[in-house]
């Protein structure tokens, strides 16, 4: 299966009808860019597994591929890299707080992939594909949206993205910085539906601090906040509310070691933000004590998994001591983060959720409906594609675009193609997908 000179396609291999492990492929004139290339994490019986979409397609066209784009830092957009960029055998383009976060795990797999790293709000040549890269607001700095410009067409694809005036680190998103790049029309807007369900606009970054500060103040004890480590604008929150109460910032997790590292060689994180080491928790009083810990998704291993089960190897938490979940769980996870919290409780340590807080103490990374509605009457695309959601999300996600005045949406699945020009269409079930998993050597397996 070949794209002709007059062609312009869009082939999701992993991230559409799902939520997690994106892997994206736009393809022209007999050549492919790929954006994207993620995993996800699985409980099966085997324990808590990585997974990442199968790039058999791809890879039997590896002399085809010009480049693969990384939009941002999140794993499940750059977390397959390491076990795949050897067989991909393609330069590897991002800016430069991913490049910081992506180059320690291809080194840890002994990956020698090349990265280069992007300016932002730059734009390049790979093949027969222009790209501008665009900047736009998310959970992680340096998130780009892509307009994708060929002979034939041109797309936007969103990434993960939302509105956000003020997101604490970077620059706030405006929309109507991307005036000049509306005509020609655009003809396909690859979107993420993510929060396509959710009405309204969703919480700014910057409107938590105070929620946050205000629990944190209440806390008689120690006080740990479970967040993700790659939400370098929360940590930058958090370092404020540790100042702000008379409290030391410690962190617990080695990704938000790695992640701390890679946001400060990018300028990032440079006030309000000084740990002590974890070593030194033991000798302070419970009530000067503010802990960041990795997993608030309930995974095995991490920090917070560890305090609800008294096993971390350096501090246990005590009964009046506060757990702060600064984050919503991902759909699936809901039973696992239920039990940290049964853990908690039974230990007599107090316990905030987002969801029962009546303080705002945590922001979706993704756009809610009046968001999504903001993008496709300012954009105006020909065709709108949601991806980046399960089936009722995209549906939702569709629907939204069409009151919106655009006059075309395809709906599909991973494996789908997506024919842009010459005349818009979907061919279903055009390539076999599935998926790769990691065994405990840390060798790849099909396991669908």
């Amino acid at each position: 299966m070949t794209p002709g000179p007059e062609d312009l396609w869009f082939l999701p291999l992993g991230g559409c009808g799902e939520i997690g492990m994106n892997l994206n492929l736009f393809g022209t004139d007999d050549r492919w860019l790929m954006v994207d290339c993620g995993i996800t994490f699985e409980d099966t019986v085997a324990g808590n597994q990585i997974q990442m979409p199968d790039p058999s397609f791809i890879t039997e066209r590896a002399e085809k591929l010009v480049g693969i784009i990384i939009t941002h830092a999140h794993l499940d957009h750059i977390g397959a890299l390491p076990y795949l960029a050897a067989a991909l055998n393609a330069t590897i383009f991002t800016t430069p707080f991913t490049a910081r976060v992506l180059r320690p795990k291809l080194r840890e797999r002994g990956c020698q992939a090349r990265v280069v790293e992007v300016p932002l709000a730059s734009s390049q040549t790979l093949g027969p594909f222009h790209v501008h890269w665009l900047p736009i607001t998310h959970s992680t700095p340096e998130t780009h949206a892509l307009l994708i410009e060929t002979s034939v067409g041109r797309i936007l694809h969103t990434a993960d993205w939302k509105i956000d005036a003020q997101p604490v680190v970077g620059d706030g998103f405006d929309i109507t910085s991307w005036q000049g790049f509306r005509e020609p029309a655009v003809n396909a807007l690859v979107c993420d539906s993510t929060n396509a369900l959710q009405g309204g606009h969703s919480v700014s970054e910057a409107d938590l601090e105070s929620g946050l500060l205000d629990h944190v103040k209440e806390a008689s004890g120690r006080v740990a906040v479970g967040c993700f480590a790659s939400n370098i604008a929360r940590l930058q929150t958090l370092g404020r509310v540790a100042k702000n109460s008379g409290r030391y910032l410690c962190l617990l997790g080695r990704s938000l070691d790695s992640m701390v590292i890679a946001a400060k060689s990018a300028g990032y994180l440079t006030e309000d933000f000084d740990p002590i080491p974890a070593k030194d928790i033991g000798y302070l009083p419970p009530s000067e004590v503010m802990m960041v810990t990795t997993g608030s998704q309930g995974e095995p291993g991490a920090a917070l998994t560890r305090l609800a089960a008294n096993t971390h190897p350096l501090v246990e938490l005590d009964p009046g001591d506060t757990v702060i979940f600064s984050a919503k769980a991902i759909p699936g996870n809901e039973a696992k983060i239920q039990r940290l919290i049964t853990g908690f409780s039974a230990h007599g340590v107090r316990v905030v959720v987002a969801e029962g807080s009546n303080k705002a103490i945590h922001a979706s990374g993704h756009p809610n409906a009046e968001e999504l509605a903001s993008l496709y009457t300012f954009m105006q695309p020909e065709l709108a594609i949601p991806v980046h959601g399960e089936l009722p999300h995209m549906e939702e996600n569709a629907a939204l675009a069409k009151r919106c005045g655009v006059k075309r949406q395809l709906v599909g699945k991973n494996g789908d193609l997506f024919r842009i020009a010459p005349t818009p269409s979907l061919l279903r079930n055009a390539v076999a997908v599935g998926r790769l998993a990691v065994d405990k050597r840390g060798q790849l397996s099909r396991i669908s």
